[in-house]
């Protein structure tokens, strides 16, 4: 299972963030969703600002590419496997640095990725 972080988690059941969280735990996959905002999702704590996590596999974000800049170095230096660009987070300037650091980087969407099996 990959253990995956999802920046712009949100509360909001009809924000594809929070149904990502909720697929990836019924998948088995350990899930740290990171938001703005205090709540959970199944019952997993959205932690805020930059928590101190080990043993990240994958980063999905949900934060357009404005937004993002702000968790560049954060990001990076979880130093997960891979950073997946759902739709409409697609940014070349993370995607240039992730790749300069190793990191495996995808256009795609969790959702689909989870139900096709190629998680």
């Amino acid at each position: 299972m990959k253990k995956t972080l999802v920046l712009g988690a949100s509360t909001n059941q009809a924000r594809y963030s929070y149904v990502a969280t909720q697929r990836l735990h019924n998948h088995g996959h350990e899930v740290v969703p990171v938001g703005i905002r205090e709540g959970e999702i199944e019952g997993i704590e959205i932690q805020q600002g930059t928590p101190d996590v080990e043993g990240i596999d994958t980063v999905t974000l949900y934060l357009n590419p404005q937004r993002q800049e702000a968790y560049y170095d954060y990001i990076l230096a979880l130093k997960p496997k891979r950073i997946i660009f759902n739709p409409g987070t697609e940014n070349p300037q993370l995607i240039q640095l992730a790749k300069a650091q190793g990191i495996e980087t995808e256009i795609a969407c969790t959702l689909v990725l989870l139900s096709l099996g190629n998680y």
